[in-house]
């Protein structure tokens, strides 16, 4: 018998979350990366598959991965990280104090280069540039946002990702049964038929009793003030990535983003929440001074 759509979402979470769990805790970051590098890579695979054709994808996903691989080792925190173990050239320091700038630049160079030698079709070069630099950044590096949590982890057991984490999926799941049993309203019809305001308000709940239930019992270095001021914007950021996500597929004409995961589509429409909520959130900790930003 196939399993509803409910079931398939809750034996993938049984699977994935303990797994997750464990990499999480882990006190060195480079696994978190490892993980995330990888989710980012299987996103904009999906992302290049709705919005290139086929001929450019694969060198789009090349060009992402070596942007997003330098987005993230051209930290000063990540390189910090494995200083202590493996010898680092000078010069690399060096680049790395302006890394963000310049891998924004490599970013948009590489497909610039790509699509002058390898243009084809003229009249639609533009949107297909447009669609790889957009690629690149929107599902590498807002998801690479997770790995540099794990950098300023006050603890190094993962709580300023699962801040992130739990903001996303509980309000996910809030949202779905406030939608489901008290859902009239449509919040956004256009965009996304199913959702309704009930469902965005449950969901904000959802994400504000997660990080209350992090706070009691993991992160007790977060403040009350923290809790709310994290879980209320987070929680609506990741509604509007939801969103984002959504006219994206309606654009293109597809339900998914893809197939991987039984009963939540792609990668992509499982982290599109989440692409949204973690840089605001490494914004807000690093501003609150958290971990080797100062003050904890």
């Amino acid at each position: 018998m196939a399993l509803g759509n409910l079931a398939q979402r809750l034996l993938v979470a049984v699977v994935a979350v303990p797994l997750l769990l464990l990499l999480l805790h882990y006190h060195r970051p480079e696994p978190t990366w490892a993980v995330i590098f990888i989710a980012s890579l299987l996103a904009m695979s999906e992302f290049f598959g709705m919005t290139l054709p086929e001929g450019d994808r694969r060198a789009a996903l090349v060009m992402g991965g070596v942007s997003v691989f330098l987005f993230y080792w051209l930290d000063p925190l990540a390189l910090g990280s494995i200083a202590q173990d493996v010898h680092i050239p000078k010069p690399f320091l060096a680049l790395s104090a302006e890394g963000g700038s310049l891998v924004i630049a490599v970013a948009v160079l590489l497909p610039g280069l790509y699509y002058l030698f390898k243009f084809r079709d003229i009249p639609s070069v533009a949107g297909r540039f447009a669609a790889t630099v957009t690629g690149i950044v929107y599902c590498g590096f807002l998801a690479t946002y997770l790995s540099k949590l794990k950098l300023i982890d006050p603890n190094h057991h993962g709580d300023t990702v699962l801040i992130v984490l739990i903001i996303a999926w509980v309000a996910d799941t809030g949202g779905y049964f406030a939608g489901r049993f008290l859902g009239k309203s449509k919040l956004y019809e256009a965009v996304s038929p199913k959702k309704t305001w009930a469902g965005a308000y449950g969901g904000i709940a959802g994400s504000v009793l997660g990080v209350v239930i992090l706070k009691l019992f993991f992160a007790t270095w977060l403040t009350w003030v923290d809790v709310f001021a994290l879980a209320i914007p987070g929680g609506i950021l990741g509604q509007l990535g939801d969103l984002a996500e959504s006219l994206i597929k309606r654009s293109v004409g597809v339900k998914d983003s893809g197939s991987l995961l039984p009963g939540h589509g792609g990668i992509l429409d499982r982290i599109d929440a989440v692409l949204f909520i973690a840089p605001y959130v490494y914004g807000y900790l690093a501003v609150r001074g958290v971990g080797p930003f100062g003050y904890f």
